[in-house]
This record gives structure tokens, C-alpha cells and sequence, in this order.
């Protein structure tokens, strides 16, 4: 094992077990939304995502917008959990899946969230795409956006 992933385990042993059990709600579901990109088509995927909607849209702030402080504990701890397992996953565990992951566990809670989606221009390829999360007046993940990147549309 390499130093790295030592020390990540000893900062996992450590943190206490409410925090490990998010770290595996994490893991799993990450696992979830990768299994559900492969099988559906994204089409069905959005359904469940919420109301695809611009930017501009009135419940895009709302729904971002700053709650109750309990609500953006939980969302900062969703957060923190999702970045901590996403480099361990038996896969490339991308934006979106990070996005859907946390979306689901804030859902899982009450919590409302957006999920945002721009694009930049890339000189390899046409486009580059990014996926990120806020709920509860907090940046969940996906953060920071690249300067680059425009928003197209929302998950509310």
C-alpha cells in the first residue's frame, strides 16, 4: 500500500463512526449511479433527477439557497464524504456519478438540491462537460468549476 492510501485510512479510522458509515453510503452510492449510467439512458436517468430547467430559473436559487444550519452541516459532511471515497472506487468515479451520489443522499434526507451541468469548448474534443451539486446554501461537489465553463441547465 502506498503512503497516500495509508494515511487516508488512519484519517478514516479516525473520524468516528457516523462518518465512516457516510463514507460507505457514499461508496455505495457512487457504485449506484455508475451501474444506473451503464444500464438506462440518460433520458431516463434525468426523470428522476428533477425538473430539467435553465439556469435562470426562479427554483435554481431557491432550491441552492441557504436552509436551516443543521441542512448545511449535512450537506458539507455529504460533500466531504463523497470526495473522500470517490478516488477509492473500483472505477473512475466522474463528476456526474459524484453529483447523482450526493443528490441522492441528500433526497435520502429532505434535502433539496441542484444539480448543475455546463460545457467549455476543448481543443481535443468538441466539448468538455462538468456535473456539480449545491443544496443548503452549499457547494456539495464538483467544486470549483472551471473558468471556462457555462452553465446550460439544472436538476431542480
Amino acid at each position: 500500500m502506498s503512503r497516500d492510501i495509508l494515511q487516508k485510512v488512519k484519517t478514516l479510522a479516525g473520524v468516528g463512526w457516523r462518518r465512516q458509515l457516510l463514507v460507505a453510503e457514499a461508496c455505495a452510492s457512487m457504485f449506484a449511479a455508475r451501474i444506473i449510467l451503464l444500464v438506462l439512458p440518460f433520458a431516463r436517468v434525468a426523470r428522476r433527477l428533477g425538473d430539467f430547467v435553465a439556469p435562470a430559473d426562479p427554483r435554481v436559487a431557491q432550491r441552492a439557497a441557504a436552509t436551516t444550519p443543521d441542512e448545511a452541516a449535512t450537506a458539507r459532511a455529504i460533500g466531504w464524504a463523497v470526495r473522500s471515497a470517490a478516488p477509492f472506487m473500483p472505477f473512475r468515479s466522474v463528476c456526474l456519478q459524484q453529483a447523482m451520489a450526493a443528490h441522492a443522499m441528500l433526497r435520502r434526507r429532505g434535502i433539496a438540491s441542484v444539480m448543475h451541468f455546463g460545457a467549455s469548448p476543448s481543443g481535443a474534443r468538441a466539448i468538455d462537460a462538468h456535473a456539480w451539486l449545491d443544496a443548503a446554501g452549499v457547494k456539495v461537489t464538483g467544486y470549483p468549476i472551471p473558468k471556462e465553463m457555462g452553465e446550460i441547465a439544472c436538476f431542480v
